[in-house]
């Protein structure tokens, strides 16, 4: 198999499982650290042209991340696509345990188990916290109702205030943020790069609590550790005066 992939944590899955598979990834592709492979551009806007020229089997992509005119013009030049979708965590372990067998995976990797395991029993917030989770300033996006990131914070105790929006990914505006009376704000660091001086200080007087996106968004090898650090990121927010 030769496997090019345009999502980032699809491609640490496969680097760390199978790495004489994998042939391109994007810029973006951070993990795992040293990652040596041919780069095909951003999530966004890849380069058709070298992930053609790469001759690959099989190209990865994510309804979210990656454009559907990406995939389509794929496709037409008969390059095999697979487009992954998961809104769930048992979703996302589910659909990783699949694709990487189909890849030749011979059994799951430690990292999937670990995974599962840490999934089956995560630690949460007590009392369970009501929150917003902007994603995006610049205009304020927010997390809104079947999304994968809603779906690990709910498991770890976080009551999304937004989580019955009809949008997956509603546009208020901060006053509207500001009305929900959030008990907490969650800062991810991507895809926008919230910091402690970067985005608490729209919230004055609500803890903040910054969290990693990787941890937050990201479904793969990320998830074994995921529930352990978020819980423990969430459990220590900050407060802007």
């Amino acid at each position: 198999m030769r496997v090019v992939s345009l999502v980032p944590s699809l491609t640490e899955a496969v680097a760390l499982t199978l790495p004489g598979v994998l042939v391109g990834a994007t810029d973006w592709c951070s993990h795992p650290a040293g990652l040596d492979v041919a780069r095909v551009g951003g999530s966004k806007y890849p380069d058709l042209d070298r992930v053609r020229a790469l001759r690959p089997d099989l190209v990865l992509l994510n309804v979210e991340e990656n454009r559907r005119a990406d995939a389509e013009a794929l496709r037409a030049a008969g390059v095999p696509v697979r487009v992954t979708y998961p809104r769930t965590v048992p979703g996302a372990l589910t659909e990783l345990g699949e694709l990487l067998a189909e890849l030749g995976a011979p059994a799951e990797p430690a990292w999937l188990r670990a995974a599962r395991r840490a999934w089956a029993d995560p630690p949460r917030l007590a009392p369970p916290r009501r929150a917003v989770v902007p994603v995006w300033r610049r205009p304020w996006v927010v997390l809104g109702g079947d999304t994968f990131a809603g779906d690990v914070l709910r498991r770890l105790g976080v009551v999304n205030a937004y989580d019955q929006q009809p949008e997956r990914y509603p546009r208020p505006s901060l006053a509207d943020l500001r009305e929900q009376r959030p008990e907490l704000v969650v800062l991810p660091d991507e895809p926008y790069r919230f910091t402690a001086d970067d985005g608490p200080e729209a919230f004055a007087g609500v803890p903040c609590a910054l969290l990693s996106g990787r941890h937050l968004t990201w479904y793969g090898p990320s998830l074994a550790e995921a529930p352990a650090l978020l819980t423990d990121q969430l459990s220590r927010p900050v407060t802007a005066v």
